[in-house]
């Protein structure tokens, strides 16, 4: 009998807790599963003092983990330790953590290169068709998310063995947006155009999401693990396209030195083609290299979530001075909604890079006043935009505006109120996790809702 089972049967909070402790050890991916064995065993030890020492189950464990300090410091010492771990991971092995050059490693690459190459020739495929570049923006601005992301959803589908089902919904809900983009008859001034071209790529990425979870649909870790990922592939697919920013650069330099003139490739083949050629390569990287991200990640969190914050606060008090009004029309409405955007990204992104069982520190503090003036900012749009669809009528562009915003508002008003429980140790951090990933739907219905509902319920205005 374990010293567990000697308390009162088995502890099962306690059994929880560790439980909760273990899955968060698991996500470092510079700490190996003999590593998390090894980190479980010292904390049993060490509460099993405690619980001997006249602690209960629950003050024993916390004290425990207190003792083991900060998982930031034990992957830090791990990575000493084990020094050549990132570098193998970087350099010779591949996402299972396979060698390279052994068959499973050498199989994804060529998989991944495969459905990189379809996302490239997906997007020169509508030529066959007499579409043009140039002459059919509107066309490619609205089928973009197309032409990379069901090769996306491809390629992680294969990687997670999704079952034939869940691989027919996919295709399925890829194929129902290639009709809602194409299907109606929206001329070039159209609004309902504008709208379908911002909301069909988020409704497609949460179809992504679905490959990228597979037949764990229903685990709040892995919800947050897809929102980790999102934050992920930006970061890769940024440093991607400077990296490509480079090369053209160097490009155009060299090729004009022979005197030949490479604009018309780079423009019609090499910039579109590897645009979204990236959008797979960047899943895969953050497949296969999710250890360098993330070291990188919560820097950029811990930089731009005050820079954001002080942005927000500077516009409510010009806003206050001035008693300016704030303009709602279009580009307007989407600069905004964008910015809102940005903050619950930035408010998500560091959700997941944190270590859950922290207590509240000064950056929870930063965070709460971010939140607190985005939805300030986000009531005062509300209030505009409620001010014209009462005096003028609706649009699609206000009530979908109006929608977004309170979406945002309820899903930032929460947050905020779970942020503040937790500031004031009235709560656990990981109510905050499990709010953000239930919530995930909304905006998949939303999105939907958008792309299919309202061209036809406006007229295709």
């Amino acid at each position: 009998m374990t010293d567990f089972e000697a308390l009162d049967g088995p502890d099962e909070a306690l059994e929880a807790q560790i439980a909760q402790w273990r899955e968060y050890v698991e996500r470092r991916r510079e700490l190996k599963t003999a590593d998390a064995d090894e980190l479980e065993d010292h904390l049993r030890g060490s509460v099993d003092e405690l619980v001997e020492a006249g602690l209960s189950g629950d003050e024993a464990f916390l004290v425990a983990v207190k003792r083991m300090g900060s998982l930031d410091e034990l992957s830090r010492e791990f990575a000493r330790e084990h020094s050549e771990r990132l570098w193998k991971q970087l350099v010779l092995t591949g996402p299972d953590g396979a060698v390279a050059g052994e068959t499973g490693s050498r199989k994804t690459l060529w998989v991944m290169a495969g459905c990189a190459a379809g996302a490239a020739a997906t997007f020169k495929l509508p030529e066959l068709f007499g579409a043009d570049l140039d002459e059919d923006g509107l066309f490619y601005a609205t089928n973009i998310s197309l032409f990379a992301l069901p090769w996306l959803a491809g390629f992680l589908a294969w990687r997670r063995r999704a079952r034939p089902g869940l691989i027919a919904l996919i295709a399925a809900l890829f194929v129902l947006g290639a009709v809602a983009a194409n299907v109606y008859p929206l001329d070039e001034g159209s609004q309902s155009l504008v709208i379908t071209a911002i909301h069909l790529p988020i409704a497609l990425w949460l179809v992504v999401g679905l490959a990228y979870v597979a037949d764990d649909w229903r685990s709040t870790r892995r919800h947050m693990d897809f929102i980790r990922f999102t934050g992920e592939v930006v970061i890769y697919f940024v440093l991607i396209a400077l990296g490509g920013v480079v090369m053209v650069a160097f490009m155009v330099g060299t090729f004009k030195a022979i005197g030949v003139q490479p604009e018309r490739f780079i423009v019609e083949w090499l910039v579109p083609c590897g645009a979204m050629a990236s959008v797979v390569v960047a899943g895969w990287l953050v497949e296969a290299k999710q250890s360098v991200v993330e070291n990188i990640a919560p820097v950029l969190t811990r930089l731009f979530t005050p820079l954001f914050t002080a942005v927000l606060i500077a516009f409510l008090v010009a806003v206050g001075v001035t008693a300016a009004r704030i303009d709602v029309e279009r580009e307007a409405l989407i600069l905004f909604d964008l910015l809102l955007v940005v903050v619950l990204g930035l408010l998500l992104y560091s959700i997941s890079a944190r270590d859950p069982l922290a207590p509240p520190g000064l950056f929870d503090k930063l965070q709460l006043a971010l939140v607190v003036s985005a939805l300030a900012i986000d009531a005062l749009v509300l209030i505009e935009i409620t001010g014209r669809v009462t005096e003028f009528g609706t649009t699609p562009n206000k009530a979908a505006a109006l929608g977004e915003n309170v979406i945002l508002l309820v899903n930032l008003a929460w947050s905020a109120h779970l942020l503040l429980r937790f500031i004031r140790r009235q709560g656990r951090f990981a109510a905050l996790e499990l709010w953000q990933t239930r919530f995930l739907p909304v905006y998949a219905v939303w999105a939907w809702a958008v792309v299919l509902i309202f061209p036809p319920a406006f007229a295709f205005m």
